[in-house]
């Protein structure tokens, strides 16, 4: 028999009964019967395949520069690697699986503009919905199946799982990878069972996949090997047997892996661990305060599910899960440069929570202490509880609509556009006047054609601006100073304010526009780049 929990408790400013303080869990289960996991499978798969189809924004350069461009380079021979590439503090692994995909859409003769653009997040809706099956499966592990459904149904309806989750960062499949593991750890259920010890060998597998492919997800992994090293009876067989010899085959391969791409023995987690640990250099693009995750970013990325979650950890008392959380934004907050997607991996996590609140709400109430008979034969939700769901629907809906369908998607519609025009020959070379990585690259053009974006890699010499920041600071000078040795290139792409102080100096040099794309409605890290506007060479 699983604990029983209080619902005794305010959940967004609805007092659950108290008549279920008593109640045995096995009553309030009856009226939840187990989903095959089968159908919830499918269910979450069908869900993400829209998912996917329905992203057509831009939010991280990563997803493309470090994923799908490497991947690029791998399958066909061409595309830009970044210098983290060129430093070795980027491991193969996560970019092969795409490349993969490539080649498989080249032999089918399907490697066009829209599979090109589509397949690779039609690809991680696949990987996203087996860790929204493990998120249902771990929640009915640890609180039941009715905290299973709401807990499916957060992770489902949250927007940001909607506008991140079928995307192609790392932190993507990280997520996907935490979820799972956690769900063979023994540490992280309520009792450990031998069962559960059995299967410990794959939580340890999947920790040191996830390590592999983002060597931070370690900051996640180190919490819950502590907590099963401090909870465990067989200590010596979980060091020796299991994480030490796992964890040396995993690093092994993925090492080997990095060898024979890059040619020489690279040690990718070191160079990672150097470069944003030692040397602080993840600060070269940006700091923000310690408090940012509390107070800004993982507030946002819960966004109305907040007051859910919260009451969902203070009722359910599963303080090694609500530990892992505070464990990983408390880490989080003391390195200085900080992103939603480092903290990602713990958003389902919370978000099962917030399940487990809501599942309390749907709970029947009966004043005359004839709770279970309610539940037995009740045919509709609790009125607190419509008004729960409508709220959670009208704020998170709305907002992942236009997260994925509107804000910055000029970065995409510029490159979609190009490799329609590239496949018929218009496109010549491209010349991209506008902050470094603020496009998709060869991967979405697929043509081997001359590009030349602004590049934006760290100096060794601190204060030295970049060719981004120069550009940035001066467009009409540093293209002037560009001009001088150039190469005039077919089309030129830029936003459009700095289009505003460039139209003469373009006009002068018989460029005219062409295409005129919506970016954004408001300003995020600079000036307002409302369109992306791309320019053409009379002539051409």
């Amino acid at each position: 028999m699983r604990q029983r929990h209080s619902a005794s408790a305010t959940a967004g400013g609805v007092q659950i009964s108290q008549n279920l303080k008593d109640l045995p869990e096995e009553k309030l289960e009856e009226s939840y019967p187990c989903l095959s996991e089968k159908r919830v499978f499918l269910l979450c798969l069908a869900v993400r395949v829209l998912n996917s189809l329905l992203v057509q924004t831009y939010f991280n350069p990563d997803e493309h520069w470090q994923a799908l461009e490497v991947a690029h380079q791998i399958a066909f021979g061409y595309g830009h690697l970044t210098w983290e590439w060129k430093k070795g503090i980027r491991g193969y692994l996560h970019p092969m699986i795409f490349a993969l995909l490539y080649k498989v859409l080249a032999v089918l003769g399907l490697d066009k503009p829209w599979f090109m653009m589509r397949a690779p997040r039609l690809l991680q809706s696949i990987f996203s919905a087996v860790g929204d099956l493990y998120s249902y499966k771990l929640s009915r592990l640890l609180f039941g199946n009715r905290v299973a459904r709401w807990a499916l149904f957060s992770e489902l309806t949250n927007w940001f799982m909607f506008f991140c989750i079928t995307r192609t960062l790392s932190n993507s499949l990280e997520t996907v990878l935490t979820i799972m593991g956690l769900y063979y750890w023994p540490c992280v259920r309520v009792s450990s069972s031998s069962d559960a010890l059995s299967t410990r060998i794959w939580g340890v597998v999947v920790a040191a996949l996830a390590c592999v492919i983002r060597p931070t997800s370690a900051i996640i992994w180190m919490y819950v090997g502590l907590l099963e090293l401090s909870l465990a009876r067989d200590r010596m067989r979980f060091i020796f047997l299991e994480v030490l010899p796992v964890g040396a085959l995993v690093l092994g391969l993925a090492t080997l892996l990095d060898r024979l791409v890059y040619g020489s023995w690279v040690l990718v987690p070191l160079n990672f661990l150097k470069f944003n640990f030692l040397s602080s250099g993840g600060d070269y693009y940006g700091t923000h305060k310690w408090h940012w995750y509390f107070t800004q970013g993982f507030t946002v990325m819960l966004f109305t599910f907040l007051p859910f979650s919260l009451a969902g950890i203070i009722m359910s008392r599963n303080w090694r899960l609500s530990g892992l959380i505070a464990w990983v934004l408390v880490l989080y907050s003391v390195l200085g440069h900080k992103e939603f997607r480092f903290v990602l991996p713990v958003l389902p996590i919370t978000l099962m929570f917030s399940g487990f609140s809501l599942a309390a709400i749907s709970t029947p109430y009966s004043s005359d202490n004839k709770t279970a008979e309610a539940l037995k034969h009740h045919t509709k939700w609790p009125s607190r509880m419509r008004w729960a769901i409508c709220f959670l629907l009208a704020t998170n809906i709305p907002m992942a609509l236009y997260m994925s369908l509107v804000h910055q998607r000029g970065s995409e519609d510029v490159m979609n556009f190009l490799s329609r025009e590239a496949a018929k020959d218009r496109v010549k070379s491209i010349l991209f006047l506008m902050p470094c990585h603020a496009t998709p690259y060869y991967s979405t053009l697929h043509r081997d054609l001359p590009m030349r974006f602004l590049d934006c890699s760290p100096s060794e010499e601190r204060g030295v601006p970049d060719e981004s920041d120069r550009f940035m600071m001066d467009p009409v000078g540093f293209v002037k100073e560009l001009a001088n040795d150039w190469s005039l290139p077919s089309h030129i792409v830029l936003f459009e304010s700095e289009e505003r102080a460039l139209r003469e100096f373009l006009l002068l040099h018989s460029f005219k526009e062409v295409k005129r794309f919506f970016h954004a409605h408001f300003k995020v890290d600079r000036d307002l780049q409302s369109s992306v506007v791309v320019y053409a060479l009379t002539g051409q």
